[in-house]
């Protein structure tokens, strides 16, 4: 994603051709993670940056509040091994918590529903942990300078999906369910993935087939195919 230029404003107090001396305020940052070697692993990874001071580490979301509330970082790594709905709600909670803390969201989920769901709950960075060592700093760099940050991989899937809902109008949900159908998944197999009941991904189906008056599953790999859902 394109990175906004920040240019200083100019002053006729500064002696022509001075080139103004780089900020070296270091970037504040808590890490959050419920196992104690990730956590270390994390801080780390992040002292080694220049200009990164790892300031506080909390083992859940009730210590990441506290340490919020405590050193107002301007990052949160948050790692998310919970259920959506719990972590989008612990996302909304810290962002009005503490709105001028960013928080990067560090998950072993490539889905393409629940980065746009953790963006939508007021994370600004999405990274894939087994991607941190190369892509975690970059990702605290950019939420601290107020962009958003999503793994290539993930950002190509959410391109995807935004794609196919502009084509056909179906659901956020609905591409999701339609993508592992199509990559062989059953029904129970889909729900445990999606934390969902089975009854829930069959009225999904049911909703699928009708919108894109597709009758077989044969046809659905196809549809899905021709919108680049399966790819890697």
């Amino acid at each position: 994603m394109a990175a906004r230029l920040h240019l200083a404003p100019s002053s006729s107090e500064e002696p022509e051709g001075e080139v103004p001396a780089e900020s070296t305020t270091p970037i504040s940052v808590v890490v959050a993670d419920d196992h104690a070697l990730m956590r270390r692993t994390l801080r780390e990874l992040l002292d080694a940056e220049p200009h990164f001071e790892v300031i506080a580490e909390a083992e859940d979301v009730v210590s990441a509040a506290r340490h919020l509330d405590e050193h107002r970082p301007q990052v949160l790594v948050l790692d998310v091994s919970m259920p959506d709905s719990s972590c989008r709600q612990a996302i909304a909670m810290l962002r009005a918590r503490t709105p001028a803390t960013q928080i990067v969201v560090l998950t072993t989920d490539d889905s393409a529903v629940l980065v746009q769901r953790i963006l939508a709950a007021g994370a600004l960075g999405y990274v894939l942990k087994e991607l941190a060592d190369s892509e975690l700093p970059d990702a605290v760099r950019a939420v601290a300078e107020g962009e958003e940050y999503v793994s290539p991989r993930v950002s190509a899937r959410l391109d995807e999906l935004y794609s196919a809902l502009t084509d056909d109008r179906i659901s956020p949900r609905e591409v999701e369910v339609l993508r592992l159908i199509a990559l062989g998944h059953t029904s129970v197999e889909i729900a445990r993935k999606l934390q969902l009941s089975p009854r829930t991904i069959e009225t999904h189906r049911a909703h699928i087939h009708q919108k894109l008056g597709l009758a077989t599953r044969a046809e659905l790999v196809r549809y899905a195919l021709r919108r680049g859902l399966l790819r890697s």
